[in-house]
């Protein structure tokens, strides 16, 4: 079975190849996209926690979380927008992966198909041998007894 070449082989490498780097992408933008939400859930609790505070006596410090409170807001719609961007890109690399993933068995199907044909090639030229093998041997035998 030494001898079974499969002509496609560096093909199916460069698919490998180009799957891992797939993956890789793909880990690396849901990472970005977990630090994009844990930042998100961390101004939001900021928010909350100033929001509260708003009704403060004095007009300066009001003034203050007043303008605090509108930052963390417009920093709160930035990191939503880029929240957006990264969920949009992570679908895109799920899909680039899956397509991948795809092409890669397909050929790993091609290339176990022939293999299983060249298996029952090399039995069925073993099964001719062994049984040109025992025809001889019959004769042999044969020829004694007569």
């Amino acid at each position: 079975m030494e001898n079974f070449k499969f002509r496609l082989q560096k093909v199916l490498d460069i698919k490998v190849k180009n799957e891992e780097k797939s993956k890789i992408k793909y880990s690396k933008i849901q990472n970005e996209k977990r630090i994009v939400e844990e930042e998100l859930k961390a101004l939001k609790q900021n928010y909350k926690k100033y929001a509260d505070e708003i009704n403060i006596e004095d007009i300066v410090a009001r003034k203050i979380t007043s303008n605090y409170l509108n930052t963390l807001s417009n920093t709160i719609n930035v990191k939503n927008n880029e929240l957006i961007k990264k969920e949009n890109l992570l679908v895109e690399a799920r899909l680039d992966l899956l397509n991948k993933q795809i092409e890669k068995k397909s050929l790993e199907k091609l290339k176990e198909n022939k293999f299983k044909l060249h298996k029952k090639n090399e039995e069925q030229k073993e099964q001719a041998t062994n049984d040109e093998f025992g025809m001889y041997s019959f004769l042999r035998k044969k020829a004694e007894c007569v």
